[in-house]
């Protein structure tokens, strides 16, 4: 809602194809994929731009803010302005981009803090995988891959999960000298179980499905644990929907990126300098007018209010220009 906040606007908020109350009673995956999705949206805009007769901006957060680059890609004559919040443009299956920014996000400090983290929990997998099976079994929660596999897969998961969603404050990471009971909390918090539970996956089965065929998404380096790792291959085929054949078609986010660097006009990305989603962000060649805006240290929840003044004034100077409005400053 921020920046319908910012612009003193109308607000349409459209939920995704194929997700919670829109889900059709027959799941027929074909009809899952970007295109489809844009006409929603297409259709929704066609209908109501008879009563909201200005300016249309479209947005979205992560997985919204890459369907605000699809919509605008398909129907470009739609919006006048596109601000798309930490949104990736995943190349594969498995980008491997995300592998060199863990390796290179922050300072070496934190990064082994994080790195030491993980190795601690698999080294103390006699002690907290009981814990780990104990708060499933409080919640009810299954998992399909079985206990010694979802561990794994949750400790392998928070380096991603701790760049994505922290404050960067690396010195709150639990070491050698907190109990188990600070180092399991901890690993909850910030790499939630529910993630890799039966009903987790489900949850985002319509994501998944995307993922595996159209998005992309990123698996898992275990190689630098060594013997510590000994039931993942690093695969994120866990996630893959059951029962579903799904096959990836990297022309289609390729297709996207070549028409976002040569066509796509009237952008603002907005990405977190520390989001592990930034490390497969838009990149632009300076051949339209579109402007990405990191924020240094900033995670997943980076939003334009989070922004320096002046880098602020470019972004709402760009929304004037493109929507021809004043914005008023705070």
């Amino acid at each position: 809602q921020e920046l319908s906040r910012i612009l003193n606007a109308n607000q349409i908020v459209v939920e995704h194809r194929f997700f919670a109350e829109s889900t059709p009673d027959t799941l027929d995956w074909q009809y899952l994929n970007i295109w489809q999705a844009a006409a929603d949206h297409h259709r929704i805009v066609s209908i109501f731009k008879d009563f909201y007769t200005g300016k249309w901006i479209n947005t979205g957060i992560s997985k919204g803010g890459q369907t605000t680059m699809y919509h605008t890609r398909f129907y470009p004559g739609d919006v006048d302005a596109s601000v798309p919040y930490v949104a990736p443009l995943n190349f594969a299956l498995e980008d491997k981009r995300v592998y060199d920014f863990l390796d290179n996000v922050s300072t070496q400090a934190c990064r082994s803090k994080v790195f030491n983290f993980q190795k601690l929990v698999l080294q103390k997998r006699n002690e907290l995988l009981p814990l780990f099976i104990s708060s499933a079994e409080e919640s009810s929660a299954a998992f399909p891959m079985g206990y010694d596999k979802a561990y794994e897969y949750v400790v392998l998961e928070y380096s991603f999960a701790y760049w994505q969603w922290s404050d960067g404050d690396c010195a709150k990471i639990p070491d050698s000298n907190s109990t188990n009971e600070e180092i399991f909390n901890h690993l909850k918090i910030f790499s939630p179980f529910s993630y890799f539970t039966e009903q987790g996956i489900k949850a985002y089965e319509p994501f998944f499905y995307q993922a595996f065929t159209e998005l992309g998404y990123y698996g898992y380096e275990t190689d630098k644990f060594g013997d510590l790792i000994k039931f993942v291959d690093g695969s994120n085929s866990v996630f893959a929907p059951e029962g579903v054949q799904t096959e990836f078609n990297p022309e289609v986010m390729q297709d996207i990126n070549n028409w976002i660097q040569n066509e796509g006009n009237n952008f603002i990305f907005i990405y977190g300098g520390n989001d592990p989603w930034s490390s497969t962000s838009v990149n632009l060649t300076g051949n339209t007018n579109s402007i990405k805006m990191v924020l240094p240290g900033g995670s997943h929840r980076t939003r334009i209010r989070n922004f320096p003044d002046a880098d602020k004034e470019k972004i709402y100077s760009k929304l004037e220009e493109w929507l021809d409005i004043k914005i008023k400053r705070d």
